[in-house]
């Protein structure tokens, strides 16, 4: 049955007397409104912000999605001396080959986003295996290496001026082409200018489930896809 106009209750058919030749017809009456129902009585809607399941497994679902782990970095050359920032991130994709685009979503609350908004670069360092530590201590987890001091991580300057980690094996140099406010984080995509891979420190560091997983390649069995190049 197709919905009534305004998401009422369709409107059940009255039936009608033929009138009869000639004759005047009565007066009609007028039609009474029925009383709209009571607040006590009426169905309060659903909040638009509560979500119809619970919170928590939808981080536990999110959580069985296994992801690599990267350090978003920028300067702030408005400080003297210029200053780095730094965060922990995980939500990190390609979205475009042509032109070359990456996202990358940081939380409102973190200390660099509104940084990044205002040098317009950033770039996103792939981190390797073995780097928890720096992992921990970017995303403000207890951590032995200082925060204060940009987690003692050693880095240089990329093309674009921001800093890029000594210990990553990858890194991509970004300009940020647009910011997206969403939810509790903040989407940024930049358009790639510089980019390189330092295969020398090994294999990528893994996230799964608030733990950190090391790919173990096995000595008898071929790796399934693509070989590589």
């Amino acid at each position: 049955m197709p919905d009534a106009p305004d998401g009422g209750t369709p409107a059940r058919p009255t039936a009608t007397t033929p009138a009869t030749p000639g004759a005047t017809a009565p007066a009609a009456s007028k039609a009474t409104r029925p009383a709209p129902p009571s607040a006590a009585t009426r169905a309060a809607p659903p909040s638009a912000g509560t979500p119809a399941f619970d919170p928590h497994l939808y981080r536990e679902v999110l959580a069985r999605f296994v992801t690599g782990v990267t350090v978003v970095t920028t300067l702030d050359e408005r400080s003297d001396p210029p200053q780095p920032f730094g965060t922990t991130v995980n939500a990190f994709s390609a979205v475009s080959f042509e032109p070359p685009l990456v996202l990358v979503c940081i939380g409102r609350e973190r200390s660099i986003r509104p940084v990044i908004g205002a040098t317009g670069r950033f770039a996103v360092n792939i981190l390797p295996e073995g780097s928890q530590d720096l992992s921990d201590c970017f995303a403000g987890a207890p951590s032995e290496l200082p925060r204060s001091a940009f987690c003692g991580a050693a880095y240089h300057r990329g093309t674009l001026g921001v800093p890029v980690l000594d210990a990553s094996i990858a890194h991509l140099e970004c300009r940020l082409e647009q910011e997206l406010e969403t939810g509790d984080h903040v989407v940024f995509i930049g358009r790639v200018e510089g980019l390189e891979t330092h295969d020398v420190h090994g294999l990528p560091l893994l996230y799964y489930r608030r733990r950190y997983l090391r790919i173990e390649r096995a000595a008898t069995a071929e790796l399934l896809g693509k070989p590589e190049l």
